[in-house]
């Protein structure tokens, strides 16, 4: 039984890692934005703000820069780029000397013949903030570490080169979200808890969660007429043509996803833990192991709803300070369809992890307590046996 699982573990990391390989193949070859334009880093030398006219906080009209390329077959070149400003404080960036910005450079015959800033280049900084949690993740966590940082990485994957694109080429979105939050489950729990009893009780536990939260959401979502367009850039969806998107089930689906990862997380706890108190306890019946399961739901449950409502609140805390400062009433805030749409993820993610909990506990008691019935009755028959050669040998 134990080299059956060691082998199922290294079966899961082996399909991560070929996902991961194929993604990473698939990464390398999207270079291009649009036929000849190319992404690439460089670092502005001068600027000329001269078009440039202040509007309140921000700023419209054309910044326009010389810049270096470092990356490519034009490294070592000098660019004259331009920078749009549109007054939008969260969009627009001005550069100054020495910054490193991302450029769309199109090239016509092998010559660049225009250049567009696009962003600040942040994502040197992303990738050493990523390797600070990975290093922090496997230092602590060790093989189980390892195995998580792999389903973390291939689930981004899956996510970007799978699910989004066929939300974009229409696929029906509830059941694709269904199909595909089932499939991380299963293979972010198993990785990490391995194929054992508690991470079958966490998978089924995690799934229960994810059904009732689905449930939950078709029916209230259609009682508040939420109709998915407070979802961040949902509007550019449709100005960019696509009109056939069903948007209130992709903010359904979306409730979903921000769930399962809370789901999870109290499902792998409950079950891990029962399993330890199982280990410690071998005496101990299903029914008290059971009831230790809710004791432990319980304590993971009342810091975890907690815990939604501060992420959620987070994100909006700007919003938050606007309605403060202005004094909207209570009464108006509660009935925005921004507020509701927030108050909505809140509170379906938070009851379907009131699910999640005591479906775990259960599954976990009956499946720990087979197996070690099971073992005992298998060791009852062995020792039966040895005994019985002896006083066999003697009769012959």
């Amino acid at each position: 039984m134990f080299k059956f699982k060691k082998i199922l573990e290294a079966g899961f990391i082996l399909i991560l890692l070929m996902v991961l390989v194929f993604l990473g193949l698939r990464g390398t070859f999207v270079r291009d934005i649009a036929g000849n334009v190319h992404e690439l880093p460089g670092t502005v030398i001068s600027v000329d703000n001269s078009e440039i006219i202040q509007a309140g906080a921000g700023a419209v009209g054309v910044q326009f820069l010389v810049a270096v390329i470092h990356g490519g077959e034009w490294k070592g070149e000098q660019v004259k780029a331009f920078n749009h400003l549109n007054g939008q404080l969260d969009m627009d960036e001005i550069y100054g000397p020495g910054d490193k910005i991302l450029l769309a450079v199109q090239v016509n015959g092998e010559k660049i013949t225009d250049a567009k800033a696009i962003n600040s280049f942040r994502q040197d900084w992303e990738l050493g903030l990523f390797v600070l949690f990975a290093l922090a993740l496997v230092a602590y966590s060790r093989l189980i570490g390892l195995k998580a940082l792999l389903s973390f990485v291939a689930s981004l994957g899956v996510l970007w080169w799978v699910y989004i694109p066929n939300l974009l080429n229409g696929v029906s979105p509830l059941p694709l979200s269904l199909t595909v939050l089932v499939l991380l489950s299963m293979v972010i729990i198993m990785s990490v808890v391995g194929g054992t009893r508690q991470g079958v009780a966490a998978f089924f536990g995690t799934v229960c969660g994810l059904a009732v939260t689905l449930a939950l959401t078709l029916f209230f979502g259609d009682k508040l007429s939420l109709s998915g367009m407070t979802a961040p850039f949902s509007s550019t969806l449709l100005m960019q043509g696509s009109y056939s998107l069903n948007l209130q089930h992709i903010f359904y689906s979306a409730v979903l996803l921000g769930a399962s990862g809370a789901a999870m997380d109290i499902a792998v706890d409950v079950s891990v833990s029962m399993n330890e108190l199982k280990v410690k306890r071998p005496d101990i019946g299903m029914a008290e192991l059971i009831q230790s399961g809710f004791n432990i739901g319980r304590m993971v449950i009342g810091t975890m709803a907690t815990t939604l409502l501060l992420a959620y609140s987070g994100g909006y805390l700007t919003m938050l300070m606007v309605f403060v400062s202005q004094g909207t009433s209570f009464t108006r805030i509660l009935n925005m369809k921004l507020v509701a749409a927030e108050i909505f993820r809140i509170l379906i993610g938070s009851i379907g992890l009131l699910i999640v909990a005591p479906v775990t506990a259960v599954i976990a008691g009956v499946l720990l307590n087979i197996r070690v019935d099971a073992f005992s009755r298998q060791s009852k028959v062995e020792s039966f046996c040895e005994k019985g050669k002896p006083e066999k040998s003697r009769l012959q």
